[in-house]
């Protein structure tokens, strides 16, 4: 996949990297829509893939040709090897508008929308990656996030710019991130906060000694790791970096840039700073605005606006989506359908919640996030997710869906009771799920979507438990 981001821009083509988890019946919408001439195949996906390529022939769409790639008796390096026509030529660009990859969206909300980027907003992009990751030269990377996912946020050409090396797993755990950063002296990586996770919570024996001399630089993105989370990892030898984005603006827009005058400060403050998404980096510009005057808000902390960016990264548009392009891009910015407010003093952004999943409880506007913060807190509690459950009294109330950790238990009377303590009183949790797991894109993301399908399904919370 690393080689397959230089090869097919290299051969005038667009790269559409799909998520490597899609069943086969979305694998064959998302081929039929692309419109792909060519589709490489892992040989651990071949399943999928036939059954994908079977329905796609079923709908009366023109196949693709597929390449195999197997690591039998190391076929692959030996095709590679073997070269191509020494007259090849690279087929560059006639204009640095014209798209060079294709990237679908991991759906946590909606049907998946096809976003374009360009060889401009890619080049910047990648410059900007390389700068927000504070990468020197000769980098070594570990891949805990996706390259199907806006091309690894714009990183395998990024760690190609700096002359680095790449360090590729098949499956991330804790473990295995572990066991990569010690052996191999990884000073980079990235993930969701669900990475994040798997690192503070790996049992004692799965873990080794970091890189003695320094932290490595770990870039987060996604939700807003809760404090406590990134409290830990701090303890653990990582530097986490927090940024905001979507794939619409090529991955992270936007980072929380740290002042040194805050390394003084307690480490549960730090955290709660660090959670912040901050400032926009070079190649674009946020902003958070009135969706309906277009209007900045203030800077006071309470006021909330939805996240806006405009520049050179944000995506050309949806492709065969002319409608939903010009609803995303009204105004000359594009709407992320993130709420949030700016810190005063420092302008920084810090995002409330997703427009959709913001809860109204009597007329109370309920900041998932802030809830979620809490429930992390709680000692046994290793995932937590925050919805509206629908209520005749209260409109909605917070229903919260939470694993334990390894080896815990979890009480949903307790943990109510624990975020009373940290919360004003009609923020609380008045349900609380416990599960094995909780349901995630590919990427990371939690699909709140099917969160709030189980809580309408529990029907209202009687006024007799409120």
């Amino acid at each position: 996949m690393c080689e397959l981001h230089f090869a097919v821009p290299m051969a005038g083509a667009v790269i559409c990297a799909l998520n490597s988890r899609l069943d086969a019946a979305m694998a064959s919408v998302l081929l039929r829509h692309s419109e792909a001439r060519v589709l490489f195949v892992d040989a651990a996906l071949l399943g999928v893939a036939r059954e994908a390529l079977r329905l796609l022939s079923d709908a009366g769409a023109t196949p693709p040709v597929v390449v195999l790639i197997t690591d039998a008796e190391h076929e692959y390096e030996a095709l590679v090897s073997r070269g191509g026509p020494p007259e090849f030529a690279a087929r560059w660009p006639a204009d640095e508008n014209e798209p060079i990859a294709l990237n679908y969206t991991s759906g946590t909300t909606s049907r998946p929308k096809g976003v374009i980027y360009s060889h401009r907003g890619a080049y910047l992009n990648s410059l900007a990656a390389v700068l927000l990751n504070d990468m020197p030269s000769m980098p070594v990377y570990l891949w805990t996030v996706p390259m199907f996912h806006c091309n690894g946020w714009c990183m395998a050409w990024g760690v190609a710019a700096q002359g680095g090396t790449n360090v590729c797993l098949r499956k991330v755990t804790g473990a295995a991130i572990f066991d990569a950063v010690s052996r191999h002296g990884v000073t980079h990586m990235g993930g969701a906060p669900t990475v994040l996770g798997m690192i503070v919570h790996a049992a004692p024996e799965e873990r080794r000694p970091l890189p003695a001399g320094r932290k490595v630089a770990v870039m987060t993105g996604g939700a807003p790791p809760p404090p406590v989370v990134l409290f830990r990892m701090e303890a653990l030898g990582f530097l986490v970096i927090h940024s905001y984005g979507l794939t619409e603006t090529y991955g992270p827009a936007t980072v929380c840039t740290w002042r040194p005058e805050w390394d003084a400060l307690p480490a549960g403050e730090r955290a709660a700073i660090k959670a912040r998404q901050g400032l926009h980096h070079l190649g674009l510009e946020v902003d958070v605005k009135d969706p309906a005057t277009m209007r900045s808000v203030p800077a006071d902390g309470a006021t909330m606006g939805e996240v806006m960016f405009r520049g050179n990264t944000v995506m050309s548009g949806y492709y065969k989506d002319a409608a939903a392009t010009a609803e995303a891009l009204a105004g000359g910015w594009f709407r992320s359908g993130d709420l949030a407010v700016r810190v005063p003093g420092d302008g920084y952004v810090k995002i409330r919640d997703r427009s959709k999943d913001i809860i109204i409880s009597g007329g109370e506007n309920i900041s998932t996030i802030e809830v979620e913060a809490a429930l992390f807190a709680h000692p046994a509690v290793a995932e937590a997710a925050v919805v509206g459950r629908p209520d005749e009294h209260w409109g909605e109330t917070p229903c919260a869906f939470v694993v334990a950790k390894k080896g815990e238990r979890v009480e949903p009377e307790e943990v109510v009771a624990f975020c009373r303590g940290r919360l004003p009183r009609y923020m609380a949790p008045r349900t609380v799920v416990v599960v094995e797991e909780l349901p995630k894109t590919a990427t990371g993301k939690v699909q709140k979507f099917a969160l709030r399908d189980k809580a309408k399904a529990m029907g209202s919370l009687s006024t007799s438990k409120l």
